[in-house]
């Protein structure tokens, strides 16, 4: 039975375990993206989200207990400054994984792991609008209309120049 075995050990000691999953959150709260595999970034998402939702009231028993977790001043000062800005009013749901196949040499699958907020190119990439068959039939009726202004507008600087 593989009862309480929700931890993944990927295949490490408790105390490794503990200070790579440390040294991977204050890069991902000091970079706001990295790259690893996906193994490990399920693992990270799993430590640092609780770490995130503890942050959002700034007392200073949080910022002790994260300081415990991290072990690094400068990682806690910017969750609790620069990341909570960002995604304090997030019920949940800070980081993301998007994968992104698999390394050359050991053929291990890798992925990034980011903060949602940070990523200016998802955000603007998410803005845009797709197109639907709907919208490619409006789109021609759109298109014509301001080439049908454009001359008109032409046409008195035409008269202008006539004069």
């Amino acid at each position: 039975m593989r009862h309480n075995k929700k931890l993944n050990h990927l295949s490490r000691t408790a105390s490794h375990r503990k200070s790579m999953m440390a040294n991977m959150a204050c890069s991902l709260f000091k970079h706001k993206r990295i790259t690893t595999t996906v193994p490990k970034a399920k693992a990270l998402r799993k430590y640092v989200e609780p770490l995130i939702t503890k942050a959002k009231n700034d007392t200073t028993n949080n910022r002790r207990v994260v300081f415990s977790y991290l072990k690094d001043k400068h990682a806690v000062s910017e969750l609790f400054n620069e990341v909570i800005t960002k995604v304090g009013d997030r019920p949940g749901g800070y980081t993301r994984i998007i994968k992104l196949g698999h390394r050359q040499d050991d053929a291990a699958p890798i992925c990034f792991i980011e903060l949602v907020d940070f990523d200016e190119n998802m955000a603007k990439a998410q803005k845009k609008a797709t197109r639907t068959r709907r919208s490619r039939k409006s789109a021609p009726k759109a298109e014509a209309a301001p080439a049908a202004e454009a001359p008109a507008t032409e046409a008195p600087a035409e008269e202008a120049k006539a004069e």
